[in-house]
């Protein structure tokens, strides 16, 4: 049974997960060669609004919402999945600062929960259904199906794994990257082009830096749920919140004269492996992706994480005399470690997505 709902998960939402990613790729390039767009962002937000409150789903808690549907048996809507990928585009297109897992996570799981509903499962299958297509569509956006299943599972209870949904998780996950690699979208990779020596020296530099990225996945949290709780207390209109938003992404592109803060960041992540940032870069990127998420435009926080530990650990490698490349790569695992409480699935990650050069 596991094995064709596996099979049918990993190969149908590997797919939505693929057109997604192929369309998040346009929006992003249109984007690129059309800087006007970024005018464009309060009235996106408008849109995306209005779509969540046209389909009742104002209240909707995003990717908090597909783990509470495995830890509690909540319903995860069919229509979060075209809301979240629509509002998604939206946000890429006129230059939120956003990730995209955050999309992934509700589209697998909603798609998933919508077919264990017509298959009649019981709340147990229900959930590992649920983490089937979350780790579907992650693996299909990121192309690293082993870190996306044990994620699946991992970020559902700090220290708790549902050991049940591995196997089914693992071939969903195996599948859809499978299935994305038909689209010719390549693995997300980066090449560490330096490995030092390990010795006690080595180490003890890596330990205090490890303490520096831990308080930087502290103060990222913190921001993050500041900016959307002050959002909250001063602008209780929906509506007001995510045009003030917009015009403050607008206002800070223009002051920092600069649009790699802009989107998911994806080229500044690659050149933090090459050349070391400077000291202020990963703090944009927090208050970019606060202001963004906060206001109530979507996508995901995880991209910008991995900018922020990517940046950090890329200044930091000069001021510890290590390689900048594998500053940047333990920067990356280590503040996602933070941010999502997943140790297991950043160790993973450093696997599948570092490559010694």
């Amino acid at each position: 049974k596991w094995l064709l709902c596996s099979l049918f998960t990993g190969s149908f939402i590997g797919l939505i997960g693929a057109l997604f990613y192929k369309a998040l790729q346009y929006v992003t390039s249109f984007r690129i060669q059309h800087p006007y767009t970024l005018f464009f962002l309060p009235a996106a937000g408008i849109i995306i609004v209005l779509m969540y409150h046209f389909t009742h789903e104002d209240k909707n808690t995003g990717t908090n919402l597909v783990i509470t549907a495995i830890q509690s048996n909540a319903e995860v809507p069919v229509r979060v999945a075209p809301l979240i990928i629509i509002s998604t585009l939206l946000t890429h297109l006129c230059g939120g600062s956003a990730g995209r897992e955050g999309a992934a996570l509700q589209v697998g799981g909603s798609l998933s929960n919508f077919i264990a509903k017509i298959l009649h499962f019981d709340d147990k299958d229900t959930r590992i259904m649920i983490m089937c297509g979350m780790s579907a569509c992650f693996s299909a956006l990121f192309g690293t199906p082993i870190a996306a299943a044990i994620f699946s599972m991992e970020v559902i209870s700090v220290g708790v794994m549902y050991y049940a949904a591995l196997v089914p998780c693992i071939i969903s996950a195996l599948i859809a990257s499978g299935v994305a690699g038909l689209f010719n979208i390549t693995p997300t990779m980066f090449i560490i082009s330096e490995i030092c020596e390990l010795s006690i020296s080595t180490g003890i530099r890596f330990m205090i830096m490890s303490v520096i990225f831990a308080l930087a996945s502290i103060v990222f949290c913190y921001m993050l749920h500041s900016s959307a709780k002050i959002y909250s207390e001063y602008l209780s209109n929906p509506y007001i919140r995510i045009i003030i938003a917009g015009v403050l992404v607008i206002i800070l592109r223009y002051i920092t004269g600069t649009t790699d803060y802009l989107g998911a960041g994806a080229p500044m992540i690659a050149a933090s492996f090459i050349t070391s940032c400077s000291w202020y870069v990963f703090i944009l990127k927090m208050l970019f992706t606060a202001i963004t998420l906060g206001g109530g435009f979507k996508g995901g926080e995880i991209v910008p994480t991995l900018f922020v530990g990517a940046t950090l650990g890329s200044f930091l490698a000069p001021v510890f005399g290590l390689p900048i490349g594998l500053c940047a790569a333990c920067g990356m695992v280590s503040v996602f470690c933070g941010v999502t409480n997943c140790p297991l699935t950043s160790f993973i990650l450093s696997i599948e997505m570092f490559g010694a050069g």
